[in-house]
């Protein structure tokens, strides 16, 4: 079986596939102190709910957009799966998409994923929105390849920036206010945030299509892809998995290229 780990700067997601389809899915907060030894424990707790255990992993993929976690996965593969994990960005992994930017390192490792992703599900050219850590923005031509994109700040790190800033502002969650005009301070953080994002989503959608000069599909993925995609038409698709399936889909033309 092969098990794909997406380690993001909140959350790291663990995904094993037995051929095509997904075994199981988990989601733990990303720490970089977290020790082989107790990804291990916990994570074979939750394996064994899909009586599932470690000795059934082969292989395993990842991509980190956090660099000091790499060590202990790579132990814990090592260790507990008895293989050499494919680390998406090292030399040799290949992702079957060209990136036209001016420095391809610099580019997340996870925003590339989701290309091979939605090259793999879609038919381009495409928009890729993800909501994580950040809000980013990705232009795929239509033959797969990273054309480049945009960062913005995520949407729970700017909650947490106006509770820490403004006194008076308590933190709160985000979610779909009842109107736009708020009659109190929580409806009208909620709405600042809820439908300021809500423009910034179409403003960047609308300007990506135009410069690039015809109809674009977007596809939107990260955990509040659904909540944002219900306030407007610029979304056309929410795709939970578009990482993990990346992740798949990357191991899968390695394999078959080392074949």
């Amino acid at each position: 079986m092969l098990l794909a780990i997406d380690v993001g700067n909140t959350n790291t997601v663990f995904a094993v596939f037995d051929g095509a389809s997904p075994r199981g899915q988990w989601r733990a907060a990303t720490d970089a102190q977290r020790t082989a030894d107790e990804h291990a424990v916990w994570f074979s707790q939750l394996m064994a709910r899909e009586a599932l255990t470690l000795d059934d992993i082969d292989n395993v993929v990842l991509s980190t957009v956090v660099p000091q976690c790499l060590s202990a996965l790579n132990m814990l593969c090592r260790q507990y799966c008895d293989c050499i994990p494919l680390v998406v960005g090292e030399p040799g992994v290949e992702l079957g998409i060209t990136v036209h930017v001016a420095q391809p390192g610099e580019v997340g490792a996870d925003r590339l994923v989701n290309a091979v992703g939605a090259q793999n599900r879609y038919d381009g050219p495409l928009i890729i929105i993800d909501f994580g850590t950040a809000t980013t923005f990705d232009a795929i031509n239509e033959d797969g390849s990273y054309e480049g994109g945009i960062i913005a700040p995520g949407i729970n790190l700017s909650l947490e920036s106006l509770h820490q800033a403004a006194a008076q502002l308590p933190r709160i969650a985000v979610s779909r206010p009842a109107s736009v005009i708020a009659k109190s301070t929580v409806p009208a953080m909620q709405s600042g945030i809820y439908w300021g994002y809500i423009g910034l989503i179409e403003g960047i959608v609308q300007r990506m299509k135009e410069e690039y000069g015809s109809a674009m599909t977007v596809v939107a993925t990260g955990g509040l892809a659904d909540l944002f995609s219900d306030g407007t038409a610029a979304i056309d698709t929410t795709d939970a998995d578009l990482t993990i399936r990346g992740l798949q889909e990357i191991f899968q033309r390695n394999r078959a290229g080392a074949s």
